[in-house]
């Protein structure tokens, strides 16, 4: 059975505290020993897991990362798909926070979009299952146990699942360089689906086209545009920033 590896002492403290039952084995530092370290051991204990004590270089191997002594292996943490979405689409809040990736192929910038997402009260990020980032251990590590609460969610055709938002009464709202309104300017204030397009290339034709509208972050310096967790991290918080002044 196919094992996922989580590496880095706040990611698997948050996998040992929200889900235990998918950890397999937890491999430490030979020669450890700090508070910190100390905790996950015996959450681990708690939970009946298993840990062993290893090389540094075994953990470099497993972890291809900065992994701070600690490697969780576990049972793998799988995307959704078209299925989980309707499930989730059945039980929508008034006012429902959704993120959609369209390219965003980096696992870093997808955990720092979970991040994000997390931290911005969405209920899942979207992503198309073709040229998107796996959710892999790198993700799931940048993403600081937010890979573990916000489902990512991979679908067949993207441009597809735009309109099946739309029927449930969620505003399509893509970001765009060209834009004529300001992130600022626009109401954000209802159920919304947030659109970030991949660096550089934005977002492709068709995934615009289903757009009900397009906004633009107005870029005051040299640079003309931003990273995209960046863009991703201050446009949630601008409708975070709404929904408190209208409060659904």
């Amino acid at each position: 059975m196919k094992a996922d590896i989580i590496f880095g002492i706040h990611a698997v403290s948050t996998l040992l505290n929200r889900e235990p039952a998918r950890v397999r084995r937890l491999l430490v530092l030979q020669g450890r020993h700090d508070k910190r370290l100390q905790s996950l051991l015996e959450l681990a204990e708690q939970n009946g897991i298993s840990v062993k004590a290893v090389p540094k270089a075994k953990l470099d191997e497993l972890a291809q990362g900065v992994h701070q002594g600690v490697v969780a292996e576990t049972a793998a943490l799988k995307a959704g798909n078209e299925n989980d979405l309707e499930r989730l689409l059945e039980s929508l809040p008034k006012q429902a926070l959704l993120l959609v990736l369209d390219g965003v192929t980096d696992p870093h910038n997808l955990g720092a979009c979970l991040r994000t997402a997390d931290a911005a009260g969405a209920l899942a990020v979207i992503a198309p299952k073709d040229k998107s980032a796996p959710l892999n251990a790198t993700a799931i590590k940048v993403a600081c146990g937010a890979a573990e609460a916000v489902p990512y969610i991979q679908v067949t055709n993207l441009a597809r699942t735009l309109q099946l938002l739309q029927q449930y009464g969620i505003w399509i709202t893509g970001t765009a360089g060209e834009a004529t309104q300001d992130i600022y300017q626009a109401d954000l204030s209802g159920s919304l689906a947030l659109v970030m397009g991949a660096e550089g290339k934005g977002m492709r034709r068709l995934t615009r086209e289903h757009c009900d509208q397009l906004v633009r972050i107005p870029m005051a310096g040299e640079v003309s545009s931003l990273n995209v967790s960046v863009a991703t991290g201050v446009c949630l918080f601008e409708i975070v920033r709404q929904r408190q002044v209208k409060p659904g």
